[in-house]
C-alpha cells in the first residue's frame, strides 16, 4: 500500500510540474506573450481532456449503461497514473469487448485490399491482428519503437489539441485504451481502441509517414493558439482523413477512413471532392457529425508528403531562438 501511495505522490508531483509549465503564457516587458516550449514528452500533460471521457453525452451509445461508464472511468484512471516511459498496463478485455473488436475488424478487412494503401496493407500483415484477441497497447508500442521510433502514451479521452500535437513532436502518440460500446461495433463518436489500433498504428510503422506526422507536431511547438487550430485541421485532413495516389488510384491512409467501413466506402463511391494538400492554405471546417467527408486531400507519395510538411514546419521552427 505504501508503494502505491508513493507512486501516486510521484504522479501528482510530476503532474503539478507539467501543469505549471503548461500554464497560460506570461507577458514580457513589451507585453508580448511568452510561452514555455516543451523540451521533452515529460513536459506535456496528458490530463487536459476536452471531451469524450467517461462522462458521456446523452447521444452516446453507452450513456445509459452504468457498467460501461464505470469501466471507462477505471481505464481513464489508469491513463492518468502513467508517466512517459512506464510500461502500459495490460487489460483483460471482456467477452463483449472482444466481440466488438472482432466485428469491426472483420467488416473492415473486406474493404482493405481494394481501398487501403499498400503501406497500410504491408503493416497490417506484419501486425497480424486476430479477431479473437484485442491487441495490447504495450505490444503495439514495442512494434512502433522497433520500426519508426514512435511511442504510445495512454490518454483518458480527447486530449487538448496543443498537448496532443506537441506529443507528436517527440514521436509520442496519445492513445485511448477503452473500447467503443458493444451495441454499435461499427460506429464511435470518439477516439477509441479500435480507431487507434486499426486506424493509426499500422501507418505509424512507416518511416516516411511517421516523419510527416512528427513535422506537424514540431510546428505545433512554436504555433500560436490560432495557428494550433490550423495545424489541427492539417492533421485532420492528413493523419485522420488523408488519401494517397497509388497506381492512378486513390487509396486511404487516414485513420478516420481506415477505421470506418462507411467512410472507406464513401471515399471510393460517394463522389467526394479531391484536391492536392496545401498546408499553408486555409483548410475547410472539420466535420465531426455531419456524415462522411465531402473533401479529401491527396498526396502523391509519403516521401513527398514528408518533404512538404517538413518545409511547412520549418516556417515555425525558424522562430526558435
Amino acid at each position: 500500500r505504501q508503494e502505491v501511495l508513493a507512486r501516486r505522490q510521484e504522479v501528482l508531483a510530476r503532474r503539478q510540474e507539467v501543469l505549471a509549465r503548461a500554464a497560460p503564457p506570461l507577458e514580457n516587458e513589451q507585453n508580448e506573450e511568452v510561452r514555455v516550449i516543451p523540451t521533452s514528452i515529460h513536459d506535456i500533460d496528458n490530463g487536459k481532456i476536452l471531451g469524450f471521457d467517461h462522462n458521456l453525452s446523452e447521444d452516446h451509445p453507452g450513456f445509459k449503461d452504468e457498467d460501461y461508464k464505470q469501466r471507462r472511468s477505471w481505464i481513464a484512471g489508469l491513463a492518468r497514473d502513467i508517466l512517459p516511459g512506464d510500461e502500459i498496463p495490460r487489460l483483460e478485455y471482456r467477452p463483449e469487448e472482444v466481440e466488438t473488436w472482432a466485428k469491426a475488424l472483420e467488416e473492415l478487412e473486406q474493404l482493405f485490399p481494394t481501398h487501403a494503401c499498400k503501406e497500410f496493407l504491408d503493416a497490417i500483415d506484419k501486425l497480424d491482428f486476430r479477431p479473437d484477441v484485442v491487441p495490447q497497447l504495450q505490444d503495439v508500442h514495442q512494434v512502433l519503437q522497433e520500426t519508426s521510433g514512435f511511442a504510445i502514451r495512454p490518454v483518458a479521452g480527447l486530449l487538448h489539441p496543443r498537448d496532443f500535437l506537441n506529443g507528436l513532436a517527440f514521436k509520442t502518440f496519445h492513445s485511448t485504451q477503452y473500447m467503443r460500446h458493444w451495441s454499435q461495433p461499427h460506429y464511435t463518436p470518439e477516439p477509441d481502441l479500435i480507431h487507434e489500433i486499426i486506424g493509426h498504428i499500422p501507418m505509424l510503422t512507416n518511416k516516411y509517414y511517421a516523419d510527416m506526422v512528427q513535422q506537424i507536431g514540431l510546428a505545433s511547438l512554436y504555433a500560436t493558439d490560432k495557428e494550433i487550430w490550423h495545424l489541427t485541421k492539417v492533421y485532420w485532413y492528413t493523419v485522420e482523413f488523408g488519401v494517397v495516389m497509388e497506381d492512378e488510384e486513390i487509396k486511404a491512409f487516414g485513420a478516420g477512413v481506415l477505421s470506418s467501413y462507411g467512410e472507406l466506402d464513401h471515399m471510393r463511391t460517394g463522389n467526394p471532392e479531391f484536391a492536392p494538400l496545401d498546408p499553408w492554405a486555409k483548410q475547410p471546417k472539420m466535420s465531426y457529425k455531419d456524415g462522411f467527408q465531402k473533401k479529401y486531400f491527396v498526396l502523391n507519395s509519403f516521401e513527398e508528403g514528408s518533404e512538404l510538411l517538413r518545409e511547412y514546419s520549418q516556417t515555425f521552427l525558424d522562430r526558435k531562438q
